[in-house]
């Protein structure tokens, strides 16, 4: 696991525990990140995640533009995976099922195997599941590009030839706001940890954030 990685998430959820404790009486959501300060200013200047540009499972370009005025749900996979990723694809697929038809909401998937897994590849995951765009985009593209995305997404995707499937994932489940920021994450290998991420998505979205 990438040791960087893990400590800003863990500060980052650290914070998040400080700041609930400081206001009990209303749930709130923190912003997780590797956050920046305005030197002139002193005010925090919350993670945001960049740019990028990859092919969903339809060949359509995918971008943050994409996600416009919505929040989305976004993990890291690997079709061949022999390990996690079938258990965390059941969990989204739970997210799916709940929050196919609400226009607020997305869901995206990266691929860490980009090598292998092709739009082609990509699409007859898709099918096999049973989903498709515009409610849950899978997406392909340049391999250092995805890899590096993942540490704005404050998860993990590397190869390891001594890891199952060769690569090194997390199975975290990180929700996005419209404005790009993380707000909450869980445990995709855990039901009970999704069951308690879908209370923040709800919250998100009634609040409109």
């Amino acid at each position: 696991m990438n040791k960087l990685v893990f400590k800003g998430f863990g500060i980052a959820f650290g914070m998040a525990l400080v700041l609930f404790a400081c206001t009990p009486k209303e749930k709130q959501l923190p912003y997780l990140g590797f956050h920046d300060v305005n030197p002139q200013t002193g005010d925090t200047i919350y993670h945001v995640i960049p740019e990028f540009a990859f092919y969903n499972q339809d060949s359509q370009l995918v971008t943050p533009a994409t996600f416009e005025g919505k929040a989305y749900v976004a993990d890291f996979f690997f079709t061949s995976c022999p390990t996690i990723c079938p258990i965390v694809k059941k969990q989204m697929l739970r997210l799916h099922q709940r929050y196919g038809q609400d226009e607020r909401l997305r869901l995206l998937s990266f691929t860490i195997d980009p090598r292998h897994d092709s739009v082609a590849v990509l699409r007859k995951y898709a099918q096999k599941l049973g989903v498709g765009t515009p409610q849950w985009h899978f997406v392909t593209g340049e391999r250092d590009s995805i890899y590096s995305l993942a540490d704005d997404y404050m998860s993990i995707a590397k190869e390891n030839p001594n890891a199952p499937g060769g690569f090194d994932h997390s199975g975290w489940l990180i929700l996005i706001d419209k404005d790009r920021h993380i707000r909450a994450y869980c445990n995709g290998t855990d039901a009970a940890s999704v069951d308690k991420f879908m209370e923040d998505i709800d919250f998100l979205l009634e609040k409109g954030m």
